[in-house]
């Protein structure tokens, strides 16, 4: 059956974030496939500003502010309100970035995907603390400079690998769990409207480039969001009830074509970008290999 993006707009013009956000596209194709009967959590995050000051607004749907750490526990309880309403029906979303997510707000995400809620948990992953000035995260690619690491005589960019959060959820239980990319709305509102026929907690990774934060061009994060598919820097996958499906890129590309776009990244020799193919050459392995012996990860 042919695949349509659907019409309806609940992200309005006039938001004050920067040129090319990834984030402000990830709200747009979120919000399109939940429909008008929908309520947002956001924490601090680049999307606690994105709406504007009031009385403006960039939504057409109800947003809640919340603390930083308190996005798992906010939809919570909203699901729990909206159900003694009778409003079942509605839709109940955290969209909170990966510092939001992958560190601060970690404790009160896993503690709403342990109690089973019947919600919708958004990370948009533009892979560092973006809002307050660039800083690392849990979630920055191993490589990547920062304000807080910051490359220079003793090349003091981040040597950590980044925390895969979705893995964390599955191997938590979490029935539905994904990973999308802004360079295909399709993919991204399909997997929602998968995860809307499940009756519990749901997690979505999206990654979402930022040109402020990953030095490149505004007009270019669709592409790069497309070359970290094609490259298998971040593998598009979607687990539901134990069943794993990767969609393996079909026209795949190495790993220095997405780096050599970004200036957080121009300091890296040819040792470096050789670790991290390996890296995501095992990444794609690994994941290959669970789907095709149709094993759940959470018990492996």
């Amino acid at each position: 059956m042919p695949f349509s993006i659907p019409e309806i707009e609940l992200m309005e013009p006039g938001h004050t974030a920067c040129h090319g956000c990834g984030a402000t596209l990830a709200m747009r194709y979120v919000l399109k496939a939940m429909g008008e009967h929908t309520v947002v959590s956001v924490p601090a995050a680049c999307w606690a500003v994105i709406p504007g000051a009031m009385p403006n607004r960039t939504l057409d749907v109800p947003m809640v502010y919340t603390p930083f750490a308190a996005t798992g526990a906010v939809i919570s309880g909203l699901r729990g309100a909206l159900d003694i309403q009778g409003n079942k029906d509605w839709n109940v979303v955290g969209f909170a970035g990966d510092g939001g997510t992958a560190d601060i707000g970690l404790q009160s995400l896993s503690g709403a995907m342990e109690r089973g809620h019947n919600v919708f948990y958004i990370m948009y992953d533009n892979e560092a603390y973006m809002n307050t000035g660039v800083q690392r995260s849990g979630s920055t690619p191993y490589g990547a400079e920062t304000t807080t690491t910051p490359v220079g005589k003793e090349r003091n960019f981040k040597k950590q690998q980044k925390k895969i959060v979705a893995d964390l959820m599955i191997a938590q239980g979490v029935p539905y769990v994904a990973t999308s990319t802004i360079a295909y709305p399709e993919d991204l509102i399909r997997k929602i409207e998968n995860a809307k026929k499940i009756n519990g907690p749901k997690f979505i990774q999206i990654l979402s480039p930022c040109p402020t934060g990953w030095y490149y061009p505004p007009e270019k994060s669709v592409e790069i969001s497309r070359l970290a598919v094609q490259s298998g820097i971040f593998p598009l996958f979607e687990y539901t009830n134990g069943i794993l499906k990767v969609t393996k890129p079909s026209k795949p590309v190495s790993v220095r074509d997405y780096l050599s776009m970004q200036k957080r990244f121009a300091h890296l020799g040819d040792d470096d970008i050789e670790t991290i193919q390996k890296a995501v050459n095992q990444r794609m392995d690994y994941l290959l290999s669970k789907e095709r012996e149709g094993k759940t990860l959470n018990k492996i």
